[in-house]
């Protein structure tokens, strides 16, 4: 029983696609209202960033990309956003770059496909270091006035912290989602 793809992204299936799509949204939703309230010193974590990461890991770059481009334009639009436009979805798109690009190096360990903890929390760690510095970097370049050079390191270190310990929970809990959709076909 073969699955259509879903033309966004070759060997994403329909399935797949929508609900990386609602994860997604789910995520978007999680992130601006009820993470807010359990900020620390203003940075709270990243839940898009980190489902992009399971896609990167699970598929690839290009899924990953297109995901990260779409979670951070949501971000830049969606209300309380008080930046430039843009700034979140380059910073998720290099990100699920990263996540893919490690997927494709460290392979997958086990017969479900999910690679190893210290394979998920470096991707993390990496993934999260790339984009809020990308953020941060850009907002430098773009004179936004939220941003300051000794806030920088600072504002790096409690995201990266804060998303691998929120990541080692939630990236899991997705890549178990997506085996669970449609698990892969062992080779005979």
């Amino acid at each position: 029983m073969s699955q259509t793809t879903s033309g966004l992204t070759p060997g994403i299936t329909t399935p797949r696609a929508a609900a990386a799509v609602w994860v997604l949204l789910m995520a978007v939703v999680l992130q601006v209202s009820v993470l807010p309230h359990l900020a620390f010193r203003g940075v709270v974590a990243d839940v898009v960033l980190l489902v992009v990461v399971a896609v990167g890991l699970r598929h690839g770059s290009e899924p990953a990309m297109v995901l990260g481009f779409a979670g951070g334009l949501l971000l830049d639009l969606v209300p309380p956003a008080d930046h430039v436009a843009g700034r979140w979805a380059l910073a998720l798109l290099v990100a699920g770059y990263v996540a893919g690009r490690v997927s494709g190096r460290a392979g997958r360990a086990g017969r479900a496909g999910s690679p190893r903890w210290p394979v998920l929390l470096g991707t993390v760690a990496a993934c999260s270091f790339v984009a809020s510095s990308l953020f941060a970097v850009s907002g430098m370049v773009l004179r936004d006035p939220l941003v300051g050079v000794p806030a920088l390191l600072e504002t790096v270190l409690v995201a990266v912290l804060s998303d691998v310990l929120l990541g080692a929970l939630l990236v899991p809990l997705v890549l178990a989602l997506d085996q669970r959709l449609e698990p892969d076909r062992l080779p005979a």
